[in-house]
């Protein structure tokens, strides 16, 4: 480790490693060296809770794939976390395939969006596929129809990327099913909480009012932005203020003991 800091002290050694993304998978975790490092932060972090709840299997997603490659990053990560912690991961990706739909109302974001943005060539990402369900339709209806037919494993990482309020709002039934369809707590990235300067993004606007207005009608699931998330990383990086859980307060599963004491407290204790 000794060695390794005095080499990211080197200038340029960070962009070095992120284009030979050599090393253990939990190092390059922790210092982001993916090419969506929040996806391989959610999936790794939502993969060890499985591991310590002693669940075979998870599912994490994309909504909103588009182009495919945050879908095909996705799936790398996947593969490489599923080999590290032992725990099965099935990848799914939700998205129109027409691109996006017409903006409802304001709070849709027109001014920074419209309709037919983000088209996808479904035959040229479906070649590059290689483990990753696509699920096609308006999300209204597929997340819909996909979480009452009870996914095989439970959802561990959701990566939101629908841009409207709308189609954000719509997709939070994944979270509306029974506890076997999600774990107790729900790593998530919204990419869209944050976007230009002359956006003015806001909580009556966007996935923010999505977020605020899911919390405001669940008692015991809230989905809340992950508080102090510099202080675990190495360095400040733009989409740490984008990271959150959903929490599902009433799980039999949510106050089963996830983190072993350290060391240092088994000492300070005896």
């Amino acid at each position: 480790m000794g060695l390794l800091r005095h080499f990211l002290r080197l200038p340029y050694a960070l962009g070095l490693w992120e284009r030979f993304p050599v090393g253990p998978v939990p190092l390059r975790v922790f210092h982001g060296i993916f090419p969506y490092p929040q996806y391989a932060y959610g999936v790794y972090w939502s993969a060890m809770l499985a591991a310590r709840l002693r669940l075979p299997r998870i599912t994490v997603i994309e909504l909103g794939v588009a182009g495919g490659r945050g879908l095909l990053a996705l799936e790398s990560a996947s593969a490489l976390i599923e080999k590290e912690l032992g725990v099965g991961i099935d990848v799914v990706g939700f998205d129109s395939g027409e691109g996006m739909p017409a903006p409802t109302d304001y709070r849709d974001l027109p001014h920074i969006w419209a309709s037919g943005f983000y088209r996808m060539d479904q035959d040229k990402l479906r070649a590059r596929l290689r483990r990753a369900q696509l699920v096609l339709g308006d999300v209204a209806d597929t997340t819909r129809e996909w979480i009452a037919a009870q996914p095989r494993a439970p959802i561990g990482f959701v990566a939101f990327d629908l841009d409207y309020y709308s189609s954000t709002r719509a997709a939070f039934s994944l979270f509306e099913g029974p506890e076997s369809t999600h774990l107790p707590r729900v790593h998530c990235y919204f990419d869209d909480v944050v976007s230009s300067q002359l956006a003015c993004m806001n909580e009556y606007v966007g996935e923010l009012l999505a977020i605020r207005e899911f919390n405001e009608t669940h008692p015991q699931r809230k989905i809340c932005r992950i508080a102090g998330m510099r202080i675990h990383r190495p360095r400040w990086e733009m989409w740490q203020e984008q990271m959150y859980a959903f929490h599902d307060f009433a799980h039999s599963r949510y106050t089963s003991l996830a983190i072993a004491p350290s060391r240092e407290d088994t000492q300070r204790a005896l």
